[in-house]
């Protein structure tokens, strides 16, 4: 961590060119004698990233910005608030702090939080940072977090965990073959703390995770802006019983959240299919990815437009629904909407159908945008619809 950054001088000179193009950088003298051009262009290219993602970092004076890939791998401000939440406890240890994003966050809601991470400089980059935020609760330990466990006779709350699903740059498909690997290490979690909480990426096949993983309590399915962002697994000391779901849906100054249980999904007997209504709903990415497809019909009392078309219908508007909401306008057979339609202009969307969205313009010669939405799906008869829609 070359703290020359931090003069008053280069960070002026880095806002100054936040705007600039990186490369052309790089391959300019830079005005300070103690930085490189390297130096100067991987913090703007670094605190560009965090414009966004990581706001707080972004507008406090002072943040030292490290590689982007250790700002890709962080967690947003948005799910690191969210996962505050989660912990039990006045303490905490975090086996792979990393940038220390979720760490300010934590220690919001303990008394005191441990962070461990391996490269020391994004250690020492984690801990300034940190502090100039005002966090004063947080200890930085510097090592390998699984033998710091082993060799430690402390006991916390909570630890937290995101391993590395790249190994030996090899994505990792199991919790297994994680680094570290999360699953033959549970009984040492378990031992030194009441509640785990694991975050792995949204790729990551629930039903999977909970045959690998035991005393799993809940899953937390979490999406920002209607991407699936990640999984949280929370793992309590002695729990048997069936994990809660909870889908949790995060935009800008709102969220919302539906919890059920993948026994009561797997229970339900759906026999409410139907035609487009009035009202037409898409499911948020967290309901998808958790499975909920008959949960949602019957706690918003809607009918399914088939058993494999994720796409909802009712006369009456279903208040607090997380996904979009569409007022239908019409709708017809595709082999109708082939011969009559006059749209040229609208947003796609489809749904099981044969077509992509660029397929369909194409072929129909439509237009990207405008205020009107046409929904290509499979109803319930099996045949190919095409609906028109405003968004509510």
């Amino acid at each position: 961590m070359n703290k020359e950054i931090l003069n008053i001088e280069v960070q002026s000179y880095i806002n100054k060119h936040l705007g600039d193009d990186v490369n052309k950088l790089l391959l300019s003298k830079s005005p300070f004698s103690n930085l490189t051009s390297r130096d100067l262009a991987q913090q703007i290219d670094s605190k560009k990233r965090t414009e966004k993602k990581l706001p707080r970092w972004f507008h406090t004076p002072g943040i030292f910005y490290p590689p982007k890939l250790n700002i890709e791998q962080a967690s947003s401000e948005q799910t690191a608030e969210y996962k505050s939440r989660l912990i039990s406890g006045s303490s905490l240890i975090d086996l792979t702090g990393g940038l220390g994003v979720d760490d300010y966050y934590f220690c919001q809601k303990a008394d005191i939080v441990t962070h461990m991470e391996r490269d020391a400089g994004l250690s020492e980059i984690a801990c300034h940072n940190t502090t100039v935020l005002g966090a004063t609760n947080i200890n930085f330990i510097t090592g390998d977090s699984i033998e710091y466990l082993k060799g430690s006779t402390s006991s916390f709350d909570t630890i937290y965990i995101d391993p590395a699903r790249r190994v030996q740059s090899k994505k990792v498909f199991l919790l297994k073959d994680t680094e570290p690997d999360v699953v033959s290490n549970l009984p040492l979690f378990l031992d030194k703390a009441q509640r785990i909480l694991i975050k792995t990426s949204p790729l990551y096949d629930i039903q999977s995770g909970l045959n690998e993983l035991s005393n799993v309590s809940e899953v937390h399915v979490v999406s920002v802006k209607n991407d699936c962002k990640e999984l949280v697994w929370v793992i309590d000391k002695g729990f048997q019983a069936d994990a809660k779901v909870t889908c949790v849906a995060l935009t800008k100054g709102n969220e919302q959240n539906f919890s059920f249980y993948l026994s009561a999904e797997r229970e339900i007997k759906l026999n409410n299919f139907s035609l487009p209504s009035k009202f037409l709903y898409e499911p948020d990415v967290a309901l998808l990815k958790a499975g909920a497809f008959k949960s949602i019909s019957v706690a918003f009392n809607l009918d399914k437009l088939n058993i494999n078309t994720h796409l909802y219908t009712s006369e009456n508007s279903a208040q607090g629904f997380i996904g979009r909401t569409f007022e239908v306008r019409s709708w017809k057979s595709y082999k109708n909407f082939s011969k009559e339609n006059t749209i040229k202009k609208a947003n796609i969307i489809s749904r099981n159908f044969p077509l992509s969205p660029d397929e369909i313009k194409k072929k129909h010669k439509i237009q990207d945008g405008g205020e009107d939405y046409l929904i290509f799906c499979t109803g319930p008869g099996d045949e190919l619809l095409a609906i028109h829609a405003i968004k509510v």
